[in-house]
């Protein structure tokens, strides 16, 4: 017969959320297991912190290993559009917070947090595979193979699911529910050979709309030492017109940009290209019983503002801080404290992001801010500038600004004035 195994809090996935959210709790004083499907590190996408992040980083007691990392200094954002190029820097923002953070690669960056989550005392353990999962109990039940190929039982008292893109729980338990969004595709890689330039600042992520197609963007992630990642996201049907491998593909769309692509010009594309479809996902809830659902496992919207790891590690804050309360015998209401306030921030994200691909942020982003929005508002440029900023920088809960706490109105009123500024 074989031993149930048993902890207080079991975590699916090693990434951002599930390390975060393991510190978090083994600080409590909590047993905490890690089950990890990859060997780490393992490449994976999502590159370009907001300041927001910093915070979860402090709290979870990581902050001088990830400085100790060597990642690209990041202060802002910057966007291209036919020649027009302007930028946002954090430290100019409403809401108080960090200014600034990091450009990393991924598969660094998550092996520091896990390394760190154990060092604590989360027990992480990787190359084990959730099988199957059982929460009509009393307590969760969950079945996983290791690395040897041997099926174990665990229970915990609590079960997160930190699993992102692998969505665990929504897959065996029948939680996703499409997304509202159109299905669109990323294709990306890695780059060397970065080129200088004069006009674009390293210490940005740089977003570009492409010069004939609106709803089409590129990234470009300065990762430190001439090396970047690049990637281009477009609807599905938009890649029909282009033919070869997604290397090739991904040089042709970036040649169509000139400006951008004068970055790239002595760039070597040595490593693997790649692509994901139609990763916007939401869920029918994300909670249930003695579960929880974090970050991209609950919900992923689109990566124009880099939202994923922010939304991803405030889920992990707040999900520890309820469910040490929890433990201890406190009766938790998750509909009303985690996931009405973490939609908050996701409908402000979403909000931006529909309006971006509809177009009107893309032209608040480039429109020069001026006299009529300053009339308007009863607020200077700079101060619009800095609540736009803040959001940019992951500041999305934060209700004082009142691009948050009202940001569909706001917004919409925003674009129409720099509509009329422009026509004018």
């Amino acid at each position: 017969m074989s031993v149930v195994e048993s902890v207080d809090v079991l975590i699916i996935g090693a990434g951002p959320s599930g390390a975060i959210a393991a510190a978090l709790l083994v600080k409590k004083g909590y047993s905490v297991r890690v089950l990890e499907k990859e060997t780490f590190p393992r490449f994976s996408i999502g590159e370009s912190l907001l300041p927001q992040c910093m915070q979860y980083i402090e709290e979870a007691g990581m902050m001088d290993a990830v400085q100790a990392g060597g990642f690209q200094f990041k202060c802002g954002a910057a966007f291209l559009f036919n020649g027009r190029y302007t930028e946002f820097d954090f430290r100019d923002k409403f809401s108080p917070g960090w200014g600034t953070t990091f450009q990393i690669e991924r598969a660094r960056f998550d092996t520091i947090l896990a390394d760190e989550a154990a060092r604590m005392g989360a027990d992480v353990r990787f190359r084990h595979e959730i099988t199957g999962v059982d929460v009509s109990g009393d307590k969760p039940s969950v079945t996983y193979r290791d690395a040897d190929d041997v099926e174990h039982t665990m229970q915990a008292k609590f079960l997160l699911d930190a699993s992102g893109f692998g969505r665990v729980l929504p897959r065996l338990l029948d939680l996703h529910v499409p997304s509202d969004f159109p299905v669109r595709q990323s294709v990306f890689t890695h780059i060397t050979g970065l080129s200088d330039s004069d006009w674009y600042d390293s210490n940005k992520i740089l977003i570009t709309i492409h010069p004939k197609h609106r709803d089409v963007w590129f990234w470009l992630i300065p990762l430190g030492g001439g090396k970047a990642s690049i990637g281009v996201v477009a609807r599905v049907e938009f890649f029909d017109n282009y033919e070869g491998e997604p290397k090739d593909v991904l040089k042709t769309i970036y040649a169509e940009e000139p400006q951008l692509s004068s970055l790239l010009v002595d760039a070597e594309y040595n490593f693997p290209a790649r692509k994901i479809t139609g990763y916007s996902a939401s869920v029918k809830s994300l909670y249930g019983k003695n579960y929880t659902l974090l970050g991209n496992a609950g919900e992923f919207l689109d990566p124009v503002f880099s939202s994923g790891v922010t939304i991803a590690m405030r889920s992990a804050s707040m999900a520890a801080a309820l469910l040490d309360r929890q433990l201890q015998g406190e009766e938790i209401d998750w509909e009303s404290e985690f996931s009405i306030p973490l939609k908050k921030g996701v409908e402000t994200f979403r909000t931006f992001v529909t309006a971006w691909y509809d177009q009107p942020f893309q032209n608040v982003i480039m429109h020069d801010l001026q006299q009529r929005e300053m009339a308007a508002t009863g607020s200077g440029p700079a101060n619009v500038r800095a609540m736009i900023s803040s959001i940019l920088a992951g500041y999305a809960w934060d209700e004082a600004n009142p691009y948050v706490k009202d940001s569909k109105r706001r917004l919409s009123v925003l674009a129409e004035l720099c509509r009329q500024t422009t026509d004018g």
